[in-house]
This record gives structure tokens, C-alpha cells and sequence, in this order.
């Protein structure tokens, strides 16, 4: 399947429970490679800035208090449910649209930076992408973008996934996305190939904690990865596997575990 035909849906469908979990992880100071993506495009107040792959707006809210006074930020996503949600925030200084970004429609030189939080992983055309954001940046205009890396090497990560397995039909895969974003010189030449005059990748790791392996097997059955697989289930079925998986981290996880993440976080600029 290509990943255009199975991502905006899927992430469509599960945009609330996306919307919730990001926002409770980073009232709680996580994400890093987000914030530091927000951190290296120095929103300020007057600047008009893209945020590609917005989703349901999160960081669009918080570049908009930046850029405010007499700025503007513009999200872009290719999921309708999560434009929807962006939209129904109704976020002062900032607007959305139904937009691909590897294609997107404004002028060039229409923007003053650019920013992407955990979304160029999805995009099958990376250097294209990049390209169309060089495209609208104006001269020394600024991009930042995190992308996750991912981490279910650590012990409990197998245990949770040998648990949802038993029960459910594995998550169906794009085709045609390359990896690209995991390796940070091959991140960062696809940039320069777009045509920023500067571009550099930075890895930004940080320990993620669980209060419970309740906790992190409800919070986690919410996730997108996970709540795909479990589309069609019932309550009674559900709450089986919850069970399970919990029973099955238990043994060597009773009490909090800690998770490392791991994100490659770009700059670059015209």
C-alpha cells in the first residue's frame, strides 16, 4: 500500500486520540525533538511560518503565541480529520488547510520559516518535500523538522508487541517510504539537494516514564501504531488484550519503567 492511501486515513480516524496524547506528553515537558524544532526556527513576533504535516494543530498553537503580534502560521496536513480538529481549536494568528507537502500551493517566498514536527517519516518523496519548503521560504529563511526514531529495541517494547501480536493481525506497512530520516547525513544531503545553502542534523534523545505498565498499555492502546490494529475490535476483546499485555510486562516490569526516545531534528536554511 502506498503510504498516501494508508496514513491520512488511519491517522483521520484516530485524530482525537492523537490530538489527546500529544498534548498530555508535551504539558509534561517530553517530546524534545519537537520542542527543539521550535526552539532552532525562532518563531518571532511579525513572521508568517508554515507548519507542514500540523496535524491537529499543537504546534501550530504555540508558534502562533511566537509570531504574535502581526504574524501568522499556516498549518498544512494531509489527514481531513486532523485539519478538522486544527480548525474546530480555533487558534488566533493561525489557519489550515487540506495540503500535501509535497506539493503545496502557495507563492514562493511566502514564508519566513518553516517547521514539521514528527512528519517527514511519512513522506515518500523526502527531497521533493524539502524542496517545496525551500520553494515558499523567503531568503535565509529557516526550516526545522523532528522526526522519531525508533526505539523498540529496549525489552519492554518486545514484551508489549509479543503481547498485541498474539492477538491481532499485524499493522499494515507503506511501500514506498525510504528511511531516509534515519540516517542524519543522508537527512542532512537531502536537504542541501533541495537547495538550502546550509543544513545541519542533530539527535536529540530523552528518558520517557511510565508511572505503570497499566499506564503504558492504555496510554499506548490509544496510540496510532497500536489503535490502527485494533480498528473493528470490541470492548470485551479489548480489554483481553489490555489484560494480557499488562500481565505480560508485569514480571520484570513491576513498578515504573523508563523508555529512552530518540529523534533526528533538522535546520536548515536558505
Amino acid at each position: 500500500m502506498k503510504s498516501k492511501e494508508l496514513f491520512p486515513p488511519v491517522f483521520s480516524r484516530h485524530a482525537l486520540a492523537y490530538q489527546r496524547r500529544l498534548e498530555e506528553i508535551m504539558s509534561r515537558g517530553e517530546s524534545l525533538g519537537r520542542l527543539r524544532a521550535l526552539e532552532l526556527v525562532d518563531a518571532r513576533p511579525g513572521m508568517r511560518v508554515v507548519d507542514l504535516a500540523c496535524g491537529p494543530g499543537t504546534l501550530s498553537r504555540r508558534l502562533a503565541a511566537m509570531v504574535s503580534p502581526g504574524g501568522e502560521v499556516v498549518g498544512v496536513d494531509l489527514a481531513p480529520g486532523m485539519i478538522a480538529l486544527a480548525r474546530a481549536m480555533a487558534i488566533s494568528g493561525a489557519r489550515f488547510e487540506l495540503m500535501d507537502v509535497e506539493h503545496l500551493t502557495f507563492d514562493d517566498e511566502s514564508f519566513d520559516a518553516a517547521v514539521c514536527g514528527h512528519g517527514l517519516q511519512f513522506v515518500p518523496d523526502l527531497v521533493a518535500a524539502l524542496r517545496e519548503a525551500r520553494r515558499v521560504l523567503r531568503p535565509n529563511g529557516r526550516l526545522a523538522a523532528s522526526v522519531p526514531l525508533s526505539s523498540r529495541d529496549e525489552r519492554v517494547w518486545a514484551l508489549l508487541d509479543s503481547a498485541m501480536d498474539r492477538w491481532l493481525s499485524p499493522a499494515p506497512e507503506a511501500a514506498d517510504l525510504s528511511g531516509t530520516v534515519r540516517d542524519a547525513t543522508a537527512f542532512k544531503q537531502e536537504a542541501l539537494a533541495a537547495g538550502f545553502a546550509e543544513a545541519r542534523v542533530e539527535l536529540v534523545e530523552e528518558d520517557i516514564r511510565w508511572e505503570s505498565a497499566e499506564q503504558m498499555v492504555t496510554s499506548f492502546m490509544s496510540w496510532v501504531d497500536y489503535a490502527a490494529r485494533l480498528e473493528g475490535t470490541d470492548e470485551v476483546r479489548r480489554q483481553a488484550i489490555r489484560d494480557d499485555a499488562v500481565k505480560t510486562l508485569l514480571p520484570e516490569f513491576p513498578g515504573a519503567i523508563v523508555t529512552t526516545g530518540s529523534n533526528h531534528v533538522l535546520f536548515a536554511q536558505c
